[in-house]
């Protein structure tokens, strides 16, 4: 591909938002809008959630996920799929569920202005950390 045509990790990488399909379980997808960090060298996604979310209990249910985002202007795309794992809620700000969400953080946006509030609403929320472990990924780039 060339310069000007992202591969499908490029979007990934570069995605603020996207799209989570998890399998309910009567086995139909249940399909989340979601805020995705892509950790190229570990291969993995993570997003943050409540734990009540249908998503994160889907997953405990059935890890197998995928996650699909696009450019702008929607011409490409890039799909990622694997399976996930759930980490969470933490109970302790300071525990290790919360500390995983702290990177999450770090990764994503970079320093939080106040990580004393940032851990308290964590645990406050029962903010929970999915991790998939991309297996494939596929999609189409058209510049």
């Amino acid at each position: 591909m060339s310069a000007e045509q992202p591969t499908p990790r490029d979007l990934l990488a570069g995605a603020t938002l996207g799209v989570l399909a998890t399998l309910k379980a009567d086995g139909t997808p249940q399909l989340s809008p979601v805020q995705p960090h892509y950790d190229r060298v570990a291969e993995e996604i993570v997003i943050s959630t409540t734990a009540a979310t249908a998503k994160a209990r889907n997953l405990l249910r059935d890890p197998r996920a995928a996650l699909e985002v696009t450019s702008p202007d929607g011409l490409s795309w890039a799909t990622a799929e694997g399976t996930a794992s759930v980490v969470g809620p933490g109970e302790d700000p300071h525990g290790p569920e919360v500390e995983a969400l702290v990177r999450y953080y770090r990764a994503a946006a970079g320093e939080h202005p106040d990580w004393d509030e940032y851990r308290a609403v964590m645990v406050a929320e029962r903010r929970v950390l999915i991790t998939l472990a991309v297996r494939r990924v596929y999609g189409r780039s058209i510049g």
